[in-house]
C-alpha cells in the first residue's frame, strides 16, 4: 500500500536523498538548466518550485529558509537575485521537464530541467506566438454555431475563403 508516501524516496536514505536534491537544486539556479535522470528531475521540481516561490519575497526570513533547504550561500544569492526578478509576475510552474531519451549504459530514462524564462529559444518562441494569436482573433465558436453577434459559422467561413480562390 501507498499509504503516506507522498514524494520519490530514490532509492536513498533522507540523509542522502536531502543531499542529492540540496546539489540538484544549488546546479539547477546556477546553469539554469541540468540533465538528470526522470525521476530525479521530477523530484527536484517537487523540491525547487516552492523554495523559487518563497524567493519572490526578499526577507530575511525567506532567505533564511531558502538557505535551510539549500545550504549554498552562492545559490541562495543567485536565486534572490536573478531568478526572483525574471519569474515575479509567473504564478507557479517555474521549470520544466523534457525527457532526452534513455541512457546507453543502463536505459535509464534521461531528463533535462530547466528554469522556464531562462531559456532564450522558448521566450522568443512563446512571444511569437502570443503576437500571432493576437492578430488572428476567432469569430465563430468551436461547434460551427453562429455566436452572438451573428456571424457566419467557421464552415462557412471556410465554403467562403475556398470560393474566392
Amino acid at each position: 500500500m501507498r499509504h503516506g508516501k507522498k514524494f520519490n524516496h530514490l532509492s536513498r536514505k533522507r540523509g542522502h536523498r536531502l543531499a542529492l536534491l540540496r546539489n540538484l537544486s544549488a546546479a539547477l539556479i546556477k546553469y539554469k538548466r541540468i540533465s538528470t535522470t526522470l525521476a530525479k528531475a521530477k523530484a527536484l521540481k517537487a523540491y525547487v518550485e516552492p523554495l523559487i516561490t518563497k524567493s519572490k519575497l526578499n526577507t530575511t526570513h525567506s532567505r533564511r529558509v531558502v538557505f535551510a533547504y539549500l545550504g549554498n550561500k552562492e545559490a541562495v544569492d543567485e536565486l534572490f537575485t536573478d531568478v526572483a526578478a525574471k519569474v515575479a509576475n509567473r504564478p507557479g510552474g517555474y521549470t520544466r521537464v523534457i525527457r532526452t531519451g534513455f541512457r546507453a549504459g543502463d536505459g535509464a530514462d534521461m531528463a533535462m530541467i530547466e528554469l522556464v524564462d531562462f531559456n532564450d529559444i522558448m521566450v522568443s518562441a512563446s512571444k511569437a506566438t502570443d503576437v500571432s494569436t493576437v492578430a488572428v482573433k476567432k469569430k465563430t465558436r468551436r461547434s460551427g454555431k453562429k455566436t452572438k453577434t451573428g456571424e457566419e459559422s467557421t464552415t462557412g467561413d471556410v465554403q467562403e475563403a475556398t470560393a474566392e480562390n
